[in-house]
């Protein structure tokens, strides 16, 4: 089931309001999916040659606590963070990125997602009250995805949430069920590439991060999920500058697109536009199967 919705800002005075008409298209789709929800914003760029890291504990209270300063004195450089209920956001200088993630899982932290733009916030519950445990509404930002879940392949956890993340500043939410996503795994695997969870939806992730990581553009690692992935799905990808929609050639999953002179949106049902400004002027269409698109800064 699950419910999926996207958001590109064509209009950058509509920026400040991205997370709250996020938040509004996202809480809709509560009936689709009410075991836990997530979203991720593209919000503005760091400082030049800064990187975030977001992650997720628990037990945050404690994981938190002094955790800026103590890796900052471990890695011998300046980290910056921002805690934001079970989450926080680390930026560092892109060089210390890696021992930064090192130290991160020697803590035991997860972590959700890393880029210069883009910050992840997933958790069970209710997508209202997972926006407001975490602010979303109050986020600005370029574009963002967002996945409310009914959890029918694995567990209802944390980890187990949309998005997921499988590279810096690239992330995916998935509507279906993939078949062959175990056999994909084990070939993720001998490229170097590993999953964390048994959601298939992290593999449609990491084939398609895999795939742009050998040169692919978005647009050709998307058709390569057509002939490699199989199953019904819907997928909507975030990348730093923009967004994309790829539907299999069954179709069966719903889905509708919307699109002005001042955005693109996508969403499992239509009702999810309804509070979107200039929404009786779109241009309103059902993405057709097997058929890739998508929009970039």
């Amino acid at each position: 089931m699950c419910g999926i919705v996207g958001l590109f800002l064509k209009n950058e005075g509509l920026r400040p309001r991205l997370g709250a008409m996020l938040a509004d298209m996202l809480v809709t789709m509560t009936d689709r999916g009410p075991d836990s929800a997530g979203i991720a914003i593209y919000g503005d760029d760091g400082a030049r040659g800064q990187v975030k890291v977001t992650i997720q504990s628990d037990a945050p209270a404690a994981a938190f606590a002094g955790l800026g300063d103590a890796l900052a004195e471990e890695l011998g450089t300046p980290v910056a963070m921002k805690a934001v209920d079970t989450h926080a956001v680390l930026s560092v200088a892109e060089g210390a990125l890696a021992p930064l993630l090192e130290a991160l899982e020697a803590r035991g932290l997860r972590v959700m997602g890393t880029g210069r733009s883009m910050e992840i916030y997933k958790e069970t519950g209710l997508p209202k009250d997972v926006a407001e445990r975490f602010g979303i509404r109050a986020m600005g930002g370029s574009h963002g995805i967002g996945h409310t879940r009914m959890a029918t392949e694995s567990a209802v956890t944390t980890l187990g949430a949309h998005p997921f993340s499988t590279a810096a500043d690239q992330c995916l939410v998935h509507n279906g069920s993939l078949s062959n996503h175990n056999q994909m795994r084990r070939k993720l695997a001998k490229k170097g590439v590993f999953t964390r969870t048994e959601n298939d939806t992290e593999v449609g992730a990491a084939y398609i991060s895999s795939r742009i990581a050998e040169g692919a553009t978005l647009g050709e690692a998307l058709e390569g999920t057509l002939a490699d992935l199989d199953g019904f799905f819907t997928f909507v990808t975030g990348t730093e500058t923009g967004f994309g929609v790829v539907r299999d050639p069954i179709a069966c999953k719903p889905a509708v697109m919307a699109e002005t002179g001042d955005y693109v949106a996508f969403a499992s049902e239509y009702r999810a536009f309804a509070d979107l400004p200039g929404i009786e002027a779109a241009r309103v269409w059902e993405p057709e199967p097997a058929t890739v698109y998508f929009w970039e800064r």
